[in-house]
């Protein structure tokens, strides 16, 4: 193991599992009938014999030659020897050698000198977890990868240390404005008083004014309505958001004048791709075609003018066959078109809730193998996981400081302000 390799797969400062299973499984099998099943000496042993091993790697790869190799004669540094090193994580304290060089100019990456705290046992509980993995089936493959069997008991308290996360998150302070908002559902199988429902979990996702996107939180509700949608924006607001300049959701029940309420200045976009897929449902292959075209001539109209003459030409088309199509337009059509009054920097990113569309099917792809869910709190733990996991890798929206441009003069002192505020801070 070189330390290239190391530092591809993301171990320096932290502890990788994946890495090097291969030489946890040889150490597991040298010494695991010794010790008491579930007992937390074997971890200790683990993860001394572990740590061993990769900072003996990072020593080869330091020198440019393995241990006993004659390539190390006169070759100006050697090994000098070890220092005994304590390090702590869930599992205890465990004493480990740490190898030294006799020029002094050796720089461990994987425990840094000065460092004794590593990465838990209980990570690796929670990553398998965050997957979906139920507290058996964790237990089942932690002892066919690592020989060792841990009690019930200590991958549940595991599990549970994330609920206190949970709620923290959940009820964290929130950023003043959100010049954009997704909101939109997810649903999952969930067993409740010994039946399994169909659950949905709303996600909000924010885009702050740093152009950064944030989740700002899940809320389930068992009957969607403007009641349910004011709790949860009244929530948000008593976080610290202030306020919201475009709402982007799909056609959740009550929501808009739920926003309405508490956001009264906010403008509602819903979800143009919702729509168009609403229009096609009951239409036969054969028209779908030519409806889309005809639909594509509103949303994608230069000015708002032109979406009402495409709007015309959609219910002459189409008026006297879906009736219901043309109604669901006209019924909304403040909302459906409202984006067209943006520059096309802006239009990209308001007029659909893609971008929170695309989150939930990660969502999906990595609870794949969870068909069903015991509770609510578990989905919970598993979602929030997953969304600090893939929220690590969101930087700021590409093309941001021209949509802060568009919003500053659109939006005025409402965006102003709070941009001021920003670059005070």
């Amino acid at each position: 193991m070189s330390k290239k390799a190391v530092k591809k797969n993301n171990v320096v400062g932290g502890f990788d599992f994946s890495l090097i299973e291969a030489q946890v499984q040889q150490h597991a099998k040298q010494f695991a009938g010794n010790i008491a099943i579930g007992g937390n000496e074997f971890i200790k042993e683990l993860m001394s014999r572990t740590y061993k091993a990769l900072l003996e790697a990072e020593m080869d790869e330091h020198l440019g030659y393995s241990k006993h190799e004659e390539l190390g004669d006169g070759n100006g540094n050697s090994r000098n020897g070890y220092v005994k090193k304590i390090i702590k994580g869930d599992f205890g304290e465990a004493e480990i050698p740490t190898p030294r060089d006799r020029n002094a100019s050796f720089e461990p990456q994987i425990i840094k000198k000065r460092s004794s705290t590593v990465g838990n046992f209980t990570e690796k509980i929670i990553s398998l977890y965050a997957r979906g993995m139920s507290t058996e089936e964790i237990s089942s493959h932690l002892h066919e990868i690592y020989a060792v069997e841990l009690s019930d008991s200590f991958v549940s308290r595991a599990v549970s240390t994330i609920q206190a996360e949970v709620n923290d998150w959940q009820r964290r302070p929130l950023s003043a404005l959100y010049p954009i908002l997704y909101v939109d559902g997810i649903r999952f199988n969930v067993r409740s008083d010994g039946k399994i429902i169909k659950k949905c979990f709303y996600t909000v996702l924010g885009v702050d004014i740093e152009g950064k996107q944030d989740v700002l939180g899940l809320w389930i509700a068992d009957n969607e309505g403007a009641g349910f949608w004011l709790s949860v924006l009244n929530e948000l607001k008593n976080r610290g958001v202030e306020d919201v300049l475009i709402a982007c959701v799909d056609g959740l029940v009550g929501m808009p004048d739920a926003i309405e309420a508490v956001f009264p200045q906010a403008h509602v976009q819903l979800c143009i791709v919702h729509q168009i897929r609403n229009c096609c449902k009951h239409v036969s292959y054969k028209d779908r075609k030519a409806l889309c075209n005809d639909m594509k001539l509103i949303y994608q109209a230069p000015s708002l003018s032109a979406a009402e003459e495409a709007l015309k030409n959609l219910r002459k088309n189409w008026g006297a066959r879906h009736p219901s199509i043309i109604r669901s337009w006209e019924a909304k059509w403040a909302n459906l078109i409202g984006f067209l009054q943006y520059p096309a920097e802006l239009r990209k990113i308001t007029y659909t809730t893609n971008a929170i569309e695309a989150l939930h099917s990660l969502l999906r792809k990595n609870t794949s193998s969870k068909k069903i869910f015991p509770n609510d709190d578990s989905l919970f733990r598993v979602l929030y996981l997953n969304i600090k996991n893939l929220s690590i890798k969101w930087t700021k929206r590409q093309g941001w400081n021209n949509v802060c441009s568009q919003l500053s003069i659109i939006f005025g002192d409402r965006f102003n302000k709070f941009a001021d505020r920003n670059l005070e801070n």
